[in-house]
């Protein structure tokens, strides 16, 4: 990659990130940043060099004229809508291309979630249904994942959730999970009105077992 001539200052490189963060359709990693600004800056700088300028951003956008910040999410950084804007931007999307999960979903990526990894048995025996179709949907949506095969009788599959889960929810990594109660909640601010559910379902589920 060739040098930019253009990025060179540490002012620079700071409207550069946030350019970046910006532009991108998923979290920005430090690490890419370091290796990026290392290959095309005529300085090099190390990961807390980083570090520290995007702690400069997110100090920037931290103040209230600003109705957006910059936050960690799914073990990068993005911009995010400050929650008193939340209600406004998604009336005027209207969410279309984030859809709310179903009740079945939900309960079913709760149980994953929070018990990862598991089969679909457990899965099934928490909720006392068939769970073939749900799971292959939070598979195409890629919530979760295949992680391997348990040692049971049958080797049968194991589920863990997925990036793009830390990303749908907003939290940067499972150490966030929220409370059980608090799962559902994330939920409701999600997707469009017409499938909101009880907000104790999925939590109730989840704590069985």
């Amino acid at each position: 990659m060739e040098q930019n001539p253009y990025i060179c200052t540490v002012e620079e490189i700071q409207k550069n990130i946030e350019a970046i963060i910006y532009a991108a359709e998923s979290p920005v990693k430090v690490e890419e940043l370091v290796t990026y600004f290392n290959k095309s800056s005529e300085l090099a700088y190390s990961q807390e060099e980083i570090e520290g300028i995007l702690f400069v951003i997110k100090e920037k956008y931290n103040n209230e004229v600003f109705p957006f910040g910059l936050g960690e999410v799914g073990g990068g950084y993005q911009f995010l809508t400050k929650p008193d804007y939340h209600t406004a931007v998604s009336g005027f999307l209207n969410r279309n291309t984030v859809k709310r999960l179903t009740t079945a979903a939900l309960e079913s990526l709760a149980i994953i979630a929070y018990k990862q990894p598991v089969t679909k048995s457990i899965i099934e025996t928490i909720r006392g249904v068939n769970a073939d179709y749900t799971v292959q949907k939070l598979v195409e949506k890629e919530l979760i994942e295949i992680a391997g095969r348990s040692e049971e009788p049958g080797r049968p599959l194991l589920y863990r959730t997925t990036q793009q889960f830390l990303d749908y929810f907003g939290i940067n990594s499972l150490g966030e999970l929220p409370k059980l109660k608090e799962f559902e909640e994330l939920q409701n601010q999600i997707g469009e009105k017409e499938n909101i559910e009880s907000a104790d379902s999925a939590a109730d589920i989840a704590q069985q077992n």
